[in-house]
């Protein structure tokens, strides 16, 4: 058997038999042909000759029979390309009870090339020019590992393992290798199950090979197929291949969120915070495969820190009927930052099949398991200071796209292929506080704390930062959220300059308090803190975004925010509810915050006064004259 380097695989031939042959599993039972007068009409198409589907269905020729091709649930056949080699013919005996085949002398040559090879392994040395025709057919029906009697019988389908698919893989290479030219099916379209028909053949012997992917749909080669061809045929593509999706689980409840545990494809958080990711994908059909390779590339925008030691990969299936979950070890899988190609991380599995085929183990006598697993990855990555340059629009991106091995053909040269792109995307805002005094002077040295509690026990630390102070979430330094973790080095009271501001960055979507520690030089302390609500909405959406939306109106549709402010001035406490002015595109809020001009207590104009004054200097000179006196007499 030929071995493959690395995740690249035995060249495996899955072959589809239509004709003469009645295969079971994957490709259903198939009736025997049906010829005139007992004899089967010859006619060959063109060599070479391409054809296009039209509604799903290319006609190749006038023949009685046909061969329908379908596609894997949710794996369109569009763009795909078949070759079709017809390596024998087949006769049927009048009462079906046998069956014959004779050379189709196109593929005479590397028919008899392989065999040629296959026996002289064996211990016959032959050349190609003598082997016959019948050589060929005993030497394959040597493969058979399910042999029956009569053209009407039902025949198991071999193994992706079996001799017999290594022989027609072989044998496709052979037939590639001399020019042997096959006709050629382009699926320009499908029929409404997502198959497609091969009509108008003739009986015979087929070899339907699988030779393209399709741009844009991660599609994958497909194992060679074999099939002979009667009045009705049917196959199952054997090209499967894994699909992926991304989601970052928003901390806030949302009514649009489907999710229980509130994944989905949007989300807002502080700068500091932990922001979790998951991907969720398959394990595809790879029967056929001896290494599989499945790996995530991953895009994150500046503005995310990737944690590698957050990475969790689990299966989950099932295995004697049980439902069972399994978590690679970390020797299992390798993170490696900043591969190239404009990824920022990558984490691959060498190896999936090994692991599924021994944590999962269905394989039957015929070396094939049953596969369709989940495969979940989860990671956390911090928002950090750099988010504080873009709040609000377009918000931050982050995208995955999955390799994995597509090719169970491929001869050492390790072919993969990729999905497309999955995107989800994250926000953050801020607030533009104004300190003045009732008069619209601007006021500096006024100094604030921001909490995340109505009872201002959990502060929602800040640092200085260029133009203002970056929230420094507790999940950044041992906390959760808003609460424990140990008060970080870079962490300050807000005070407002010169212009009387001072901007905070890096704020979710929720309520805070805003308390005033310390009043301008001359001014009244506000007593109770600020109470400020923000409130970003999302479309409704939020399973369904696109890459690039986060710019629009699509995604982030509004952003609004309300204070509410108590003041204490002349005996009189006032509440105050306030819109306030808002900035969807920056994500911003505007707040103006006022202390009232103290007035001075009153005085009078009476004599009482000035008494006490004159008083008070005839005291003052009578101290002096007795100081005076007591020197003297020292």
């Amino acid at each position: 058997m030929k071995k493959m380097t690395r995740f690249n695989n035995k060249k495996k031939a899955a072959i589809m038999l239509t004709g003469t042959l009645a295969l079971t599993g994957a490709i259903s039972a198939i009736p025997m042909p049906m010829f005139q007068n007992g004899m089967a009409a010859v006619v060959y198409a063109a060599e070479g000759t391409e054809y296009s589907t039209v509604k799903g269905i290319a006609t190749m020729g006038t023949g009685q029979a046909h061969i329908d091709i379908a596609g894997n649930e949710g794996q369109t056949l569009v763009g795909k390309k078949f070759n079709v080699y017809k390596l024998f013919d087949a006769e049927n005996s009048k009462g079906g009870e046998s069956i014959n085949y004779t050379f189709n002398p196109t593929y005479e040559q590397a028919l008899k090339n392989v065999v040629a090879k296959a026996l002289t392994k064996a211990g016959t040395t032959v050349s190609a020019a003598d082997v016959t025709e019948y050589q060929v057919i005993d030497y394959i029906q040597s493969l058979n590992n399910y042999p029956v009697e009569g053209a009407t019988a039902d025949q198991t389908l071999e193994s992706r393992y079996s001799d017999f698919r290594y022989f027609i893989e072989a044998l496709r290479d052979e037939m590639v290798k001399l020019n042997e030219a096959p006709d050629v099916v382009n699926v320009k379209n499908v029929r409404s199950d997502n198959s497609i028909r091969l009509d108008g053949l003739q009986y015979g012997y087929y070899v339907i090979d699988e030779v393209s992917n399709v741009d844009g749909t991660h599609s994958a080669s497909s194992l060679c197929m074999v099939n002979t061809a009667n009045p009705a045929a049917q196959v199952v593509i054997k090209s499967d291949y894994p699909s992926i999706t991304k989601k970052i689980q928003e901390d806030d409840a949302d009514a649009n969120i489907k999710d229980a545990d509130r994944w989905n494809d949007i989300g807002d958080y502080e700068i500091g915070q932990t922001v979790p990711y998951k991907y969720t994908s398959n394990v595809p059909d790879i029967n056929g495969y001896d290494t599989y390779y499945y790996a995530w590339h991953d895009v994150m925008d500046d503005a995310l820190t990737f944690n590698a030691k957050s990475v969790k990969i689990e299966i989950s299936g099932t295995v004697d009927g049980k439902d069972k979950t399994y978590t690679l070890n970390n020797s299992e899988f390798v993170v490696t930052e900043n591969p190239g190609n404009g990824d920022t991380f990558m984490i691959a599995i060498a190896d999936l099949k090994a692991i599924v085929d021994r944590e999962f183990d269905a394989v039957d006598n015929r070396k094939e398991n049953t596969y369709g697993q989940t495969v979940t990855l989860t990671y956390n990555a911090t928002l950090n200071d750099k988010a504080a340059e873009n709040t609000g629009r377009p918000g931050f991106e982050n995208d995955v796209r999955l390799e994995f091995s597509n090719d169970a053909d491929s001869e050492g040269e390790g072919k993969t292929g990729y999905t497309p792109w999955d995107t989800v995307v994250c926000f953050t805002y801020r607030l533009n506080p104004i300190k003045t005094n009732d008069h619209d002077k601007v006021l500096d040295g006024a100094k604030f704390r921001l909490y995340s509690d109505a009872d201002c026990k959990n502060e929602v630390y800040v640092k200085e930062g260029q133009d203002g102070y970056i929230v420094i979430n507790r999940d950044s330094i041992g906390g959760t959220d808003h609460t424990g973790g140990t008060k970080p080095d870079t962490a300050v009271e807000m005070v407002s300059n010169a212009n009387g501001t001072f901007n905070i960055y890096g704020l979710d979507s929720g309520t805070y308090y805003l308390k005033e520690t310390d009043a301008p030089d001359g001014y009244r302390l506000l007593t109770d803190p600020i109470k400020l609500e923000l409130k970003a909405t999302f479309t409704t959406e939020r399973d369904s975004y696109v890459k690039g939306d986060g710019a629009t109106d699509k995604t982030l549709t509004a952003f609004d925010a309300k204070a509410n402010i108590k003041t204490f001035y002349n005996g009189i406490s006032k509440s105050e509810d306030k819109t306030l002015e808002t900035s969807v595109e920056d994500g911003s809020a505007n707040i103006t915050i006022v202390n009232q001009v103290g007035k001075k207590l009153p005085i009078t104009g009476t004599s009482t006064v000035v008494i006490m004054l004159g008083a008070g200097v005839v005291l003052m000179s009578v101290a002096i004259a007795k100081g005076r006196k007591k020197d003297e007499e020292i």
